[in-house]
C-alpha cells in the first residue's frame, strides 16, 4: 500500500509540492486546504502517514504534537509531521535545510550584514535563525504591529540582506510588493519565499536595480527531499535537488512571444504548444471574447487608449498563470505597464523578421503607421521584454526547434 502523504494550508491552489514529491518518491501526496479550526481534528484524526504543513500552520500545530525534534524546537515552527511508532505525532522543520541551501545557491553572503526579514509566522522563525547561523550581524524581525514594523521601516533602511516571508506577492495576488526596494541602497541580496509567481514585484524589482536575488522555488525542492527522507526512512542524493528544481522551472514557466504584428506569433506559439502539450493563448482572441467583438471594432468605437486598457487587463490576468505558451499582441510589451506582468513568470521570446513581409490585414495601427518608423519606435522595448532574439523566416518548423532549443527542450 502506497504511503498516504500531503500538504495542509490555508490556500493551495498555487502549490507546486504534488509535482516535486511525485518526482522524489512513490507515494500519495494530496493537499488540503482548511482553516485554522480546522487543523486540530485533522491531526488528531490522524489519517495520514505524514503530512508537510504551510503557511500560516507551521506554529499552529505545535500543541497537537508528541515529539518535537530539536531543530523545530530551536526554530519554533513545524513543517514537516510523522507518526511514532508507538502512538502519537512528531514534528520535524525541513524548512532550515531548505532555505539554507537556497543561500548557498544563489551566492547571497549574509556574513556580517544587517538583515531585514518581512513577517514574522513560522517561515521567519526559519529565515532568523538561518540568518544568524550564516553570520548576520543582525537580524530584524518586521511585523504589521509591535517594535519594529512597516511604519518605521526608515530605521533599518541601512539592511544588507532582505527577506520576504510573507505571501504579499504570491499567485493570485501578484504585482504588489511589501516595500519599495529603492528606500534601501546597501542591499547586496533580496530572497523571497515565494517561487509562484517565478519573480515577485519584489525580485521583478531587484532585477531592476541590480541586486542578486532568490525566489523560493530552491527552498521547496529541498525542503521536500528533506520531508521525503522523514516520510520513507530512505536517504535522497542532494543532487536531485538541482535537477528538481529545473525541471519544475521548465514545466511551469511561460512561454512568451512578443514582435510586431503579423511576424507569426500565434503560428508558432500553437505549433510550440501542440509540440509540448501545452495550453495557447493568444492575448488577442481573449480581448476579442471579452469585448464582444473584433479589434478593429474596438479601435474604431473607443479608440486605441480603450482597447490598451482591455489589453492590460488580459495581459495581467493570463500572465500570472504557469505553463502556458502566450501570443501577445504586437504593442503589449510596449507598454511599461504590460512588461513586469510578461517577465513574471516567463520565459519571453522576440520574433523578428524582414518588415516587408509582415501582413497588415485585421491591424488598425500596422494599417494608420509606417511600419519601418513603427518598428524602430518598438524595438528597444521588445528587447528590454525579452530573454531572446529569433530570426524568423518562412518555416516555422525551423523558427519554433530555435526555440525549443532555447529552452532545452
Amino acid at each position: 500500500m502506497k504511503l498516504k502523504c500531503g500538504l495542509i494550508g490555508e490556500k493551495l491552489g498555487h502549490s507546486f509540492s504534488p509535482q516535486i514529491h511525485k518526482k522524489l518518491a512513490d507515494y500519495d501526496y494530496d493537499l488540503f486546504e482548511m482553516t485554522e479550526c480546522e487543523v486540530g481534528p485533522f491531526l488528531e484524526k490522524g489519517d495520514f502517514h505524514a503530512i508537510n504543513v504551510t503557511i500560516p500552520y507551521k506554529k499552529t500545530v505545535m500543541p497537537y504534537l508528541a515529539e518535537i525534534s530539536d531543530e523545530a524546537k530551536r526554530i519554533g515552527a513545524v513543517n514537516t509531521i510523522t507518526h511514532l511508532p508507538g502512538g502519537g505525532l512528531k514534528g520535524d522543520n525541513t524548512d532550515y535545510y531548505g532555505f539554507s541551501y537556497t543561500v548557498k545557491k544563489s551566492g547571497i553572503d549574509m556574513r556580517g550584514k544587517k538583515v531585514l526579514i518581512l513577517g514574522s509566522g513560522g517561515a521567519s522563525m526559519t529565515a532568523r535563525t538561518v540568518a544568524a547561523d550564516l553570520g548576520a550581524s543582525e537580524v530584524v524581525i518586521i511585523s504589521r504591529s509591535g517594535e519594529n514594523n512597516y511604519d518605521n521601516l526608515h530605521l533599518h533602511t541601512d539592511c544588507g540582506v532582505l527577506i520576504n516571508t510573507t505571501p504579499v506577492g504570491m499567485y493570485p495576488n501578484t504585482g504588489v510588493s511589501p516595500v519599495d526596494l529603492r528606500k534601501f541602497p546597501n542591499l547586496s541580496g533580496v530572497l523571497d519565499m515565494i517561487y509562484n509567481p517565478a519573480k515577485t514585484q519584489l525580485l521583478l524589482d531587484a532585477e531592476s536595480l541590480g541586486v542578486p536575488f532568490s525566489n523560493g522555488l530552491p527552498m521547496l525542492v529541498a525542503q521536500a527531499k528533506a520531508a521525503s527522507e522523514h516520510f520513507t526512512g530512505n536517504a535522497i542524493e542532494d543532487s536531485i535537488i538541482d535537477r528538481i528544481t529545473e525541471e519544475i522551472r521548465r514545466d511551469t514557466m511561460n512561454i512568451i512571444l512578443v514582435g510586431m504584428p503579423g511576424v507569426g506569433k500565434t503560428t508558432i506559439g500553437k505549433y510550440i504548444a501542440s509540440a509540448l502539450g501545452r495550453e495557447f493563448v493568444d492575448t488577442d482572441d481573449v480581448i476579442t471574447e471579452r469585448a464582444g467583438r473584433s479589434i478593429p471594432e474596438i479601435f474604431a468605437a473607443e479608440g486605441e487608449v480603450a482597447f490598451r486598457r482591455l489589453e492590460s487587463e488580459v495581459v495581467a490576468d493570463i500572465t500570472k498563470k504557469s505553463g502556458l505558451v502566450i501570443a501577445t499582441g504586437g504593442g503589449a510589451p510596449t507598454i511599461e505597464a504590460n512588461v513586469n506582468p510578461i517577465r513574471q513568470n516567463s520565459v519571453v521570446f522576440f520574433l523578428k523578421r524582414d518588415i516587408s513581409s509582415l501582413a497588415k490585414d485585421g491591424r488598425p495601427i500596422s494599417q494608420s503607421r509606417d511600419l519601418t518608423e513603427l518598428y524602430a519606435e518598438r524595438l528597444p522595448k521588445y528587447r528590454a521584454a525579452s530573454d531572446h532574439e529569433i530570426d524568423c523566416g518562412d518555416n516555422v518548423e525551423r523558427n519554433c526547434a530555435k526555440i525549443l532549443e532555447l529552452l532545452g527542450l
